[in-house]
């Protein structure tokens, strides 16, 4: 199957879902008719994957036996480092190329097999997005927007206004997109994904390129889409964008899924790390090695290792007798990055 670009994918769905062209009807897993408005039991899983496997020409495995399972409403984090096989994954969730083996179902359909009925209700960010440069943002929107043969041309310009607001690039929206930097080309490439209701987003890196309010934004607008319905399926490197705004997450590491759950399981399922604040840090330092911690770390007026097997309160008693001015002592909550490392044991790519 050749590769396409999403936008083109999509485009050539709507257009032949167009209106005029009759009830289109897709093969389903037994070969039965799938009308495109039907998508199955809105309660089941927006994603789906069975052995999924993608192996290019030379034997590359890109993603090796994936058993993915997005719920419904969720903003589900796609996590691992770069080259784990997040974007290879995407590309056939989205029936941009065609998986080795395996199988995967999107809004209750098999894909790539039923991309005309699936992808008109999905909106996607993939890898950047494809722009006219020499198109002001507006226009670009506005080109996009006409390519949807399901879209009211009497109000293309207010669902183009919406949505360059709702990203926040009103004001930028006249200077053509070849002048935009690499946060307001994802910021449009967000918005042309929004030009409609959507079922399913599936934004890949979306905070790539923005500064840290650019950010916060995005991710206040993925909770305002899940908050109306849309789930929302994320992929990011970035540990600390994925704690903040996902509800389910999973881990992939050299294209094998590690685990998946909600977010608080995920990292419940690791241990925290002992944490000893004290102007005393070498002394310190030198008691919890005495009494068995493990993996003691120094950092400025701040202690840390792994909790001990043994009473807490044994630990704090030993400090207190070496005479260490102890100012706080307890265990944090342990967070996906130590979730990652308890499950891989290998380090996070967590800048980038």
């Amino acid at each position: 199957m050749e590769e396409r670009s999403v936008a083109e994918a999509e485009t050539e769905a709507k257009a032949e879902t167009g209106a005029g062209a009759g009830p289109d009807v897709v093969a389903g897993d037994q070969g039965g008719p799938v009308a495109p408005g039907d998508l199955g039991d809105p309660s089941a899983p927006v994603i789906a994957t069975r052995s999924l496997t993608k192996r290019y020409r030379g034997g590359q495995l890109a993603v090796d036996g994936l058993d993915l399972t997005v719920p419904a409403g969720s903003i589900f984090g796609f996590l691992g480092p770069n080259g784990s096989g997040k974007t290879t994954t995407i590309r056939m969730l989205m029936g941009l190329i065609e998986p080795t083996s395996g199988t995967a179902r999107v809004l209750g359909q098999p894909m790539p097999r039923s991309s005309r009925a699936v992808l008109p209700h999905v909106g996607a960010l993939i890898e950047g997005p494809a722009l006219y440069g020499f198109l002001s943002g507006r226009d670009n929107l506005l080109r996009y927007d006409a390519a949807d043969p399901t879209a009211d041309p009497r109000t293309r310009r207010t669902r183009v206004e919406t949505a360059l607001d709702r990203v926040g690039l009103s004001a930028a929206a006249g200077k053509k997109a070849r002048a935009y930097s690499l946060g307001m080309k994802q910021r449009l490439g967000l918005a042309a994904a929004l030009l409609q209701p959507r079922k399913l987003l599936v934004l890949d890196e979306p905070t790539n390129g923005l500064d840290p309010q650019g950010m916060r934004e995005i991710r206040t607008l993925v909770r305002e889409l899940a908050s109306d319905g849309t789930t929302v399926f994320l992929s990011s490197h970035l540990l600390d964008e994925i704690e903040q705004v996902c509800t389910h997450a999973a881990v992939m590491a050299q294209g094998r899924l590690i685990t998946q759950g909600a977010v608080a399981d995920l990292a419940a399922g690791a241990r925290g790390r002992l944490v000893v604040r004290t102007p005393d840090t070498a002394d310190a330092a030198r008691v919890l090695k005495e009494q068995g911690v493990a993996d003691v770390v120094v950092e400025e007026e701040r202690v840390t290792g792994e909790p001990p097997e043994g009473e807490l309160a044994d630990l704090n008693a030993a400090l207190v007798v070496a005479r260490v001015r102890v100012r706080g002592f307890g265990v944090e909550r342990a967070s996906l990055e130590d979730a990652f490392v308890a499950l891989t044991g290998e380090g996070f790519d967590v800048a980038g």
